[in-house]
């Protein structure tokens, strides 16, 4: 198993962005009428008041609401990977509650090592846990497409460690989406497109295919409020159908499976608003709400597997078979409210925010076994809820020492108060009773396909915290900057914690810097990753034990070694260069990451009342058979990872003396992630003592992301005319199998966006477009790891597998 080396990966992109740097400098002395530098205001990585992004200590890219509006998907986390190399947004499918709240991650980590922020105040985390097989398996993020990417105007996305500035979770880096602020205009967009793609499966499935339809309804207006306020209401409505790319199953003739996108509907309203009160004071605040409903495929059950489809002596229930189909109904809504202004010559923000996920399970096309053939078909399976409550102050101020420029001078305080629930699901999704099968066993879990959250399973906890900081930043010398950060935490539940950031940049002349960073940072477990449990039963000699997750400080949990989780920690380092010559900019970043004490989901720890004495099956049933439970999992800390890694991004932009615009970009992140310590089953436990993350887990971690990716992005407007083109190139990624012999290497890939626009006047505007024009597919399962023809392509992909998608998109503004 090899991969492309880290240093050519990086040689390529040097080179290739240093072809640009020469190009570049060429046409800025030649081109006529050339576009000067666009330099954008960031305020993340930050606290400097009109901070440019290219003026930066830590690198920041920043993605307009033009950039993200450029491609036919109109998610937004999809929208913005497309745009930023470090970002990936697989599209995992049979994941459960995953097929629909997918996470993104940033820089190799985890989805939960990156800081989201609204409008640079904390974003509420899902309650869903990414418990199966998945990028990001064992953690609970924020998910980005709750929030429509009509309701944005620009996001800046920190590409650096940044615990210290902002609190837990900002090991990998911080997203802050920067919401519309308008007092009038408006514009709306209706978008259309389907999956059109040929596909040929191993075991007979061919030929054109057209389903994934997907129609998105946007809108936004502003409205004045006052003489200088303003309200911007935005609204988004998306119909997606789902997509199927499972094969024919040899053993049936037909298709069974249902893998793809989950069929989907939602509906997002964001308000955001700001009002001046006089004497240099505003009032501002923002508000939204989602309702998404999804309905994702299963497994299929065989019409002859007993335990899934009993024969009752009068027939099945299902004759052919059945594929149950996972509901969740997601809520999510948030709202903040501050003021901001001056107090002396300090610039003071105070704010309170509260922001809430909850996600009703439901499965239907389905039995509880227990019921027999009159029992229900769907169920109401549970829900989880996630809410946070969080309280910001944060003053900055300019000092004068003396120095090449003025010392600037924030410090600030957040508290936090956070809750989860686990609420049980109806008693005929989870009752277990006894159904006899041709091996006289007797098995039943509740409904199939998703068994219900069981009154054992609830959980209501709650944590607070509280974290103060101290952020300076200033010209020390004549073109030194320095920057450094300290923050304190206190967490109700685990503690303390500190952290601590230093940065630096050099500018040698307007038109070359160098700037580098050493950072420490940590993340907190999140509730979700304590509290969460989810149980089935399995009947040994007619006495029920019950088997899944649980928490790692539960009865069960601390019978196997299960301890109190406590903060992953992280060492960031970074270095790079800036350089700008007119319209023309590159930036390279190399960086490294080393996270200690990561939190994992472990192994499922199996016993068995039948196994030898003195094994550790049989030891594992005599710990557990007192609590009722026969087989567990639960999170630890443990695993440490090292990861190395270069970004490059190259940009020049131009216009004509026609007034024809260009704007080129080639982009691009190198990764290479290992983990260096794993954990096992503690001194004692076992006989034999065990790992708790075994190697397709690690191969997950470090091979379940592309080890580079490359984006060539070029748009123009011409007149009327204008399009965008985009080359995306991904990595080999590896789909790790149970065993070597099982293993799927996906192949590098190479997909291409391609986008036309007229306007038919300053309003109106046509686009049509293919994301994936040259309908590239990721290598196909091995045959012994599909099959059924369920499964013929891997949860890993880096672009998804659903082939070429062709769109249209009217838009108008006023």
């Amino acid at each position: 198993m090899t991969r492309p080396s880290v240093t050519r990966s990086a040689l390529f992109l040097a080179s290739s962005s240093a072809a640009l740097l020469v190009a570049g400098a060429a046409l800025a002395q030649e081109a006529p009428g050339q576009a000067t530098s666009v330099d954008d205001i960031v305020v993340t990585g930050t606290r400097v008041a009109n901070r440019s992004r290219l003026d930066t200590v830590a690198p920041v890219d920043v993605v307009t609401a033009e950039t993200l509006e450029q491609r036919g998907s109109t998610e937004l986390a999809a929208q913005l990977a497309a745009t930023v190399p470090a970002l990936n947004f697989p599209r995992p499918s049979a994941t459960d509650g995953t097929d629909s709240i997918r996470p993104a991650t940033l820089r190799g980590q985890g989805p939960d090592q990156t800081l989201v922020l609204v409008n640079g105040v904390r974003r509420h985390q899902t309650a869903l846990v990414n418990l199966n097989g998945s990028v990001g398996r064992g953690s609970s993020a924020v998910d980005l497409n709750a929030i429509p990417s009509s309701a944005v105007d620009r996001i800046e996305v920190l590409r650096d460690g940044a615990a210290a500035q902002y609190g837990s979770d900002a090991i990998a880096g911080v997203v802050n989406l920067r919401l519309r602020e308008a007092r009038s205009g408006g514009g709306a967009t209706v978008t259309y497109g389907s999956y059109v793609t040929d596909y040929t499966g191993f075991y007979g499935r061919k030929g054109d295919i057209r389903d994934g339809d997907t129609t998105t309804v946007a809108a936004w207006q502003g409205f004045g409020l006052g003489a200088e306020g303003f309200l911007t209401a935005s609204v988004e409505y998306r119909d997606r159908e789902r997509t199927n790319r499972s094969d024919i199953n040899p053993a049936l003739g037909r298709i069974t499976g249902g893998q793809g996108d989950a069929q989907t509907e939602d509906l997002s309203v964001y308000l955001n608003a700001g009002l001046p009160l006089g004497g240099g004071w505003e009032a501002y605040g923002w508000a939204g709400y989602q309702q998404r409903d999804a309905s994702a495929a299963a497994f299929y059950r065989t019409p002859t597997d007993a335990t899934q489809n009993p024969d009752y002596g009068s027939g099945r229930k299902y004759p052919n078979g059945y594929l149950p189909y996972i509901l969740t109904d997601t809520t999510d809504w948030t709202a903040v409210g501050g003021v901001r202004g001056q107090l002396g010559a300090w610039n003071l923000d105070v704010n309170l925010g509260y922001g809430t996920n909850r996600i009703e399970f439901g499965v239907e096309n389905t039995m509880n076994p227990t019921y027999g053939l009159n029992g229900p078909t769907s169920f109401d399976a549970g829900s989880l809820e996630y809410s946070q409550l969080v309280f910001g102050i944060d003053a900055s101020r300019e000092y004068d020492l003396g120095w090449a420029g003025p010392l600037n001078v924030a410090l600030g305080l957040e508290a936090r108060r956070e809750t989860y629930e686990i609420g049980a699901g109806e008693v005929a999704s989870y009752a277990r009773g006894t159904v006899l099968t041709a091996g006289g066993a007797t098995l039943t879990w509740g409904s199939r396909g998703f068994t219900g959250f069981t009154p054992s399973n609830e959980v209501d906890e709650d944590r607070n915290n509280v974290g103060v900081y101290l952020d300076l930043e200033g010209e020390v010398i004549e073109n030194l900057t320095l920057s450094g950060a300290v923050r304190y935490e206190n967490y109700s539940d685990f503690g303390d914690n500190v952290s601590g950031k230093f940065a630096a940049r050099y500018d040698f002349n307007p038109h070359f810097a160098v700037r580098g960073a050493i950072s420490s940072g940590f993340r907190a477990p999140s509730l979700q990753q304590q509290y969460y449990t989810q149980t089935a039963v399995l009947y040994i000699n007619n006495i029920p034990y019950e088997t899944g997750t649980y928490p790692s400080i539960s009865k069960v949990g601390l019978a196997l070694g299960g301890t109190a989780l406590k903060a992953e920690t992280a060492l960031n380092y970074s270095l790079g260069f800036v350089v700008r010559n007119g319209p023309f900019e590159l930036t390279a970043d190399a960086y490294r990451i080393d996270v200690d004490d990561r939190i994992i989901l472990s192994e499922t720890l199996t016993g068995s009342n039948t196994a030898a004495a003195g094994t550790n099956a049989r030891t594992i049933f005599d710990l557990l058979a007192p609590y009722g439970a026969s087989a567990a999992r639960f999170f630890i800390n443990g695993v440490d990872t090292e990861t190395t890694g270069l970004d490059v991004v190259a940009r020049y932009r131009t216009e004509t003396a026609a007034g024809h615009r260009l704007d080129f970009t080639l982009a691009g992140n190198v990764n290479d992630f290992k983990v260096t310590k794993t954990p096992t089953t503690q001194s004692g436990i076992l006989p034999v003592p065990t790992s708790l993350f075994g190697r397709q887990a690690v191969y997950r971690f470090e091979e379940g992301s592309p080890p580079w990716k490359v984006v060539f992005q070029t748009d123009w407007e011409a007149q009327r005319l204008g399009g965008t083109f985009r080359l995306t190139g991904y990595g080999d990624v590896l789909a790790a199998g149970a065993s070597e012999a099982t293993d799927l290497q996906l192949g590098d890939a190479l997909v291409a966006d391609v986008e036309a626009r007229y306007r038919f006047s300053d309003r109106v505007t046509l686009s049509v477009g293919a994301d994936n024009l040259l309908d590239q597919y990721p290598r196909q399962s091995l045959r012994e790891n599909n099959t059924t023809g369920a499964f013929p392509f891997s949860n890993f992909s880096p672009y998804g597998f659903n082939g070429r998608f062709v769109y249209g998109r009217l838009a108008v503004k006023w």
